[in-house]
């Protein structure tokens, strides 16, 4: 667990640094996606999940 979760920063702050520095190259995609396969496995799936549907829920209620 614990280095699923080192990892998951490591890739969090590569992330950060290829989005601020431009230009997504394919190198980047694929940290990106390796990012969101250790995200999903990892303990705070269930809260990012909540968190997305809620923020669905409350923008899809919204009215213009």
């Amino acid at each position: 667990m614990a280095i699923s979760i080192s990892l998951v920063l490591l890739l969090v702050v590569l992330a950060v640094i290829f989005l601020r520095n431009g230009g997504l190259k394919l190198s980047h995609a694929v940290v990106c996606v390796l990012l969101g396969f250790f995200l999903a496995g990892s303990s705070m799936a269930p809260t990012i999940a909540d968190g997305i549907s809620t923020t669905a829920g409350l923008v899809s209620s919204v009215r213009p």
